[in-house]
């Protein structure tokens, strides 16, 4: 399928194109591009989905909450609602999205808004907060944030740095130069000095950019309506899991699995799918079918936003339905520094 999409590069060079004259037109003034005295973190990607922007955005968020009146600020992917909107833990994800809805669920402290316009909903919020963090901003040039987060996907970094269609990329490879830090996502939890040279090395920071490395701590199995919190380490090759998916990348969840010896029944949508009752009930028919007597049902903390949907409470509401929560980590020996300059800059700008 990659070599299919290569015959798409004409249309790459063309999207190229766009996006470097785009970004010439903010660098250069001809459209306005707005700072702010309130500190802003921007969190986002160049290639489409899936590099674990929202684990890291809960990584800032633990960081910062404690200490500061922190704001989370995103577009809202998949709402029906429309301009700015602040999010409340009785939203449903097509009032507030999937991953807006996951930030106050866990955060139900701090505020959480959505709006497509993200200068307009900096200025609802800036009066009343101390920082607030741009969920997938970086492609958002209307707003010059105080601090740029760069990820990259550590099981992708072989993938050729390509834009749309022909590659994953949203622009070209050298719009990575406005970032402050490039953060490489979901790397080993152990990992070579070799291996972390060869990753620094295919990202190509500029010299003003530190590279920091991440990898994803995973927690129990928790139940959607029935059933007690399960052990993650609990699943072995005695079960089989069927797996509902509907995110940009769900290859680390599967090599986790893979690694319990679980037997695993993929059932896999695109990214902020929203999932109907005739997806749901295929998966409840597949599931009553099996004879087995020890399966299981997981999903991500992402998905079960949407699974939460009342129209599908009836199917679900009997199954033994699991969801897996995720953390973002930064590596020891990356960890105190990180954390060092997200507060510091936090703390010189207000």
């Amino acid at each position: 399928m990659q070599y299919l999409r290569l015959l798409l590069l004409p249309f790459s060079c063309l999207y190229g194109l766009i996006g470097i004259i785009r970004n010439f037109a903010y660098q250069n003034g001809v459209f306005a591009s707005r700072r702010f005295d309130v500190p802003v973190i921007s969190i986002g990607n160049l290639a489409i989905g899936g590099a674990g922007k929202s684990p890291m955005a809960e990584y800032i968020i633990r960081l910062l909450s404690k200490e500061y009146r922190v704001a989370v600020l995103s577009r809202g992917y998949g709402r029906t609602t429309k301009g700015y909107r602040l999010v409340s833990t009785d939203d449903s994800t097509l009032q507030a999205g999937d991953e807006p809805l996951q930030f106050k669920k866990k955060f139900p402290e701090i505020t959480v808004a959505v709006c497509e316009k993200r200068v307009y909903g900096i200025e609802q919020l800036q009066d009343n907060h101390d920082v607030i963090i741009l969920d997938d901003a970086f492609q958002h040039r209307a707003v010059v944030p105080g601090l740029s987060l760069l990820l990259f996907d550590y099981t992708s970094l072989d993938n050729p740095f390509i834009v749309l269609p022909a590659g994953d990329l949203r622009e070209p490879f050298m719009g990575r130069e406005r970032a402050d830090i490039l953060v490489i996502t979901k790397s080993p939890l152990t990992i070579s000095d070799e291996d972390r040279k060869r990753a620094i090395k295919r990202v190509k920071p500029f010299s003003h950019q530190q590279v920091f490395f991440s990898y994803l701590k995973y927690g129990d199995c928790l139940p959607l309506y029935q059933g007690n919190k399960m052990a993650l380490a609990s699943l072995d090759h005695s079960y089989t899991v069927y797996l509902l998916t509907g995110i940009a990348n769900p290859k680390p969840l599967l090599d986790k699995l893979a690694i319990a010896g679980c037997e695993i029944r993929h059932y896999d949508y695109p990214d902020h799918h929203p999932f109907c009752r005739k997806n749901i009930s295929k998966l409840a028919v597949d599931f009553s079918m099996d004879a087995g007597l020890r399966k299981i049902i997981i999903t991500t903390e992402k998905d079960v936003q949407r699974l939460r949907s009342v129209s599908l409470h009836g199917i679900l509401e009997e199954l033994p339905v699991f969801y897996i929560p995720i953390q973002a980590e930064i590596h020891p020996f990356d960890n105190e520094c990180f954390n060092s300059i997200i507060s510091k800059y936090v703390k010189q700008h207000l």
